[in-house]
């Protein structure tokens, strides 16, 4: 086969059986989300580069890695968007809604990063997220992180995962905690990973994220940003543990857990999951008080997660077919206007509704079984006569005849 017909390297058809799976998790976190009054709104899957770049910081790996940067036929550099936090940040900054405080938005769609493919991780990926602006209060990181928890336990995979939570204190914390944390690992350099090597000067933050074992054995002793917070940074990350416990979501502190975005501040969390292996983060965000300042709109705190739905999908019992399908068949070719009409009054009625086109009718009542349906309504010359039709149950095999103009009000009882 040509390989210009496979799919590009790290992308993946939703076929679809799978999209079913997919749109029953979107489905689900969006419940979830407004119940807790979040939105739902969309911004473009490609920006103006600069975007990006203010937002996540030019020395994170995404910036420096892994965009998708290109400049179009105005000669414009724009970039496909590798999250989503940056696009709901600016969409409220140019629609003019920085007075409308507290905003909380819900979002899904593509997002795009050039990565090494592996399990649970794809160069186009599928994100579910939530976003809480304007507000600093302790109470409204709880709140994100709740929601979050609710739209696992809905999805029915909360056993599986853990909320592991940190503070990053302020920007004057993070300032004091890099220059300790760079004076040990300059002291471990040469056991350092080539990757982390690049990052000491440029993102020291981020060698706490590595996967390296050499580095792990080393970031195991390393200084705990815990010790650099002032008092203040302490006060709020407490009351944000206090909510927690107060609503019985469970947690366990991780002081090495920085994020891989450059925006966030005090609060950080992650839900994790042991069997998608090493890339096991589900769920996950944090606080980003100066974002919005320093994308050129006011000085407007937020909070935010972001889900990858092909993760979840690994996770998410396969959700059961609802088996509401009809199958409507002509017993020969000329009941097919009678059929036609009644499977159009079917779907007038938002009936999922198959019609047969060709095929004997054991060889239709197998194709009606076959797409799942749960009832096959015939049609032949006895029932054409009476103005009538068999209804047959194919889980059960029963069969009744109905009326044409009682068949919708008994199939909206039935299914």
């Amino acid at each position: 086969m040509n390989n210009k017909t496979q799919p590009v390297r790290g992308t993946h058809d939703h076929l679809p059986e799978e999209k079913t799976h997919y749109n029953y998790i979107l489905s689900t976190a969006l419940k979830v989300a407004k119940v807790y009054g979040y939105q739902y709104m969309e911004t473009p899957i490609f920006e103006f580069t600069e975007v990006f770049k203010k937002s996540l910081g030019n020395f994170s790996d995404i910036v420096s890695k892994e965009m998708y940067t290109f400049r179009d036929k105005s000669d414009e550099e724009v970039t496909l968007r590798p999250e989503g936090t940056a696009g709901i940040i600016r969409a409220i900054i140019s629609n003019g809604l920085t007075h409308q405080m507290p905003f909380k938005a819900f979002y899904s769609g593509p997002m795009f990063r050039y990565e090494r493919p592996q399990k649970g991780r794809l160069r186009q990926f599928h994100q579910i997220g939530i976003e809480l602006i304007g507000t600093l209060c302790p109470e409204a990181d709880v709140e994100v992180i709740a929601c979050g928890h609710r739209v696992l336990e809905k999805l029915k995979i909360d056993k599986d995962s853990k909320l592991e939570i940190n503070s990053l204190g302020n920007p004057d914390d993070r300032k004091k905690y890099k220059e300790v944390l760079l004076k040990y690992l300059k002291s471990h350099k040469n056991k350092l990973s080539i990757e982390s090597k690049k990052k000491l000067d440029t993102n020291p933050l981020r060698i706490l994220d590595s996967k390296d074992i050499g580095d792990i054995e080393i970031i195991e002793n390393s200084p705990k940003i815990n010790d650099c917070l002032e008092q203040n940074s302490k006060i709020i990350f407490d009351e944000v543990k206090k909510g927690l416990d107060s609503l019985n979501i469970k947690f366990v502190l991780n002081s090495n857990l920085v994020r891989g975005l450059d925006y966030y501040g005090h609060t950080t969390f992650e839900f994790t999951a042991d069997k998608l292996g090493s890339q096991n983060a589900i769920l996950a965000g944090g606080r980003y008080n100066n974002l919005m300042k320093d994308m050129g709109g006011p000085d407007l705190a937020g909070i935010g997660w972001a889900a990858g739905i092909e993760r979840l999908m690994i996770l998410t019992p396969l959700c059961k077919n609802e088996n509401k399908i009809v199958s409507v068949i002509p017993v020969e070719s000329k009941y097919n206007e009678i059929c036609f009409k009644l499977t159009e009054d079917l779907r007038k009625n938002f009936i999922n509704t198959d019609i047969s086109f060709s095929g004997n009718l054991k060889k239709r009542l197998s194709y009606a079984n076959k797409i799942k349906s749960k009832f096959a309504i015939i049609i032949g010359e006895e029932e054409a006569n009476k103005n009538a039709s068999i209804i047959k149950n194919l889980n059960t095999g029963e069969q009744i005849i109905v009326k044409y103009n009682e068949i919708s009000k008994y199939l909206i009882k039935t299914l």
